[in-house]
């Protein structure tokens, strides 16, 4: 991007891409000792905004200690920092799922907050990276830990992706209701499918590993699907 606009100058997304954003000057011609002489001229200048978006499968997405890292951590070798307390993730932690048959790259996004959109918490950082993902997986605290609301974490993060890019509305997406093996969770899990009928919702307990298999199961079929669509 250009520093001073802001102005996408180009998306570099596949292998070997390139972008001339400055030319160099041209060459003078002969010296001291000669008699004709043409002076060298100066290139250009540009000052530019470089970012980093990774590329996943999978995107997980969720406000801070709804237990990504700890969804991640269970289902591929990555092993994330763990904490109870709020952006224990502070940068995209990568992890390969590898099934008998597929394999797929999924990404713990760094914790959100309310106004994430206007870059408050870990903002525009979590958020640049979702739109390289194919899937969106909502993980929430169903739990409600915290004395934290499952259903309106969810709300919450759906107002933040819709305010950052209308796109990402538009990509594939699940919920998973995560830490499902506490007290409290169960009564909120129906109350929650009760108020979320228009998407896919897979209870799991990340601590005990269960409810994973129809759920990765669902992520390869998306994903399947996608690259179809993409070639």
């Amino acid at each position: 991007r250009d520093f001073k606009t802001g102005l996408l100058l180009k998306d570099l997304v596949e292998d070997q891409q390139s972008l001339t954003v400055a030319r160099g000057g041209n060459g003078g011609i002969g010296n001291a000792n000669k008699k004709f002489t043409v002076p060298p001229k100066p290139g250009t200048e540009c000052k530019l905004t470089l970012e980093l978006k990774i590329f996943a499968d999978v995107g997980l997405v969720g406000f801070p200690n709804a237990g990504k890292s700890t969804l991640i951590s269970a289902i591929t070798k990555v092993r994330s920092k763990i904490g109870n307390y709020p952006f224990t993730t502070r940068q995209p932690i990568l992890g390969i799922v590898d099934t008998d048959d597929f394999q797929f790259v999924i990404a713990d996004l760094p914790g959100i907050i309310e106004g994430a959109h206007q870059g408050r918490g870990l903002g525009i950082q979590f958020l640049r990276h979702a739109e390289r993902t194919k899937i969106i997986v909502h993980v929430v605290d169903m739990a409600g830990s915290e004395a934290r609301d499952p259903l309106e974490d969810y709300e919450k993060i759906l107002y933040e992706l819709e305010e950052y890019s209308k796109e990402l509305m538009l990509k594939p997406r699940i919920i998973v209701a995560n830490k499902m093996d506490l007290p409290e969770a169960a009564a909120n899990y129906k109350r929650f499918r009760k108020r979320i009928c228009n998407i896919k919702i897979f209870p799991v307990s990340s601590v005990n590993k269960e409810g994973f298999e129809e759920f990765i199961e669902e992520l390869k079929t998306i994903i399947c699907r996608e690259n179809s669509q993409e070639k």
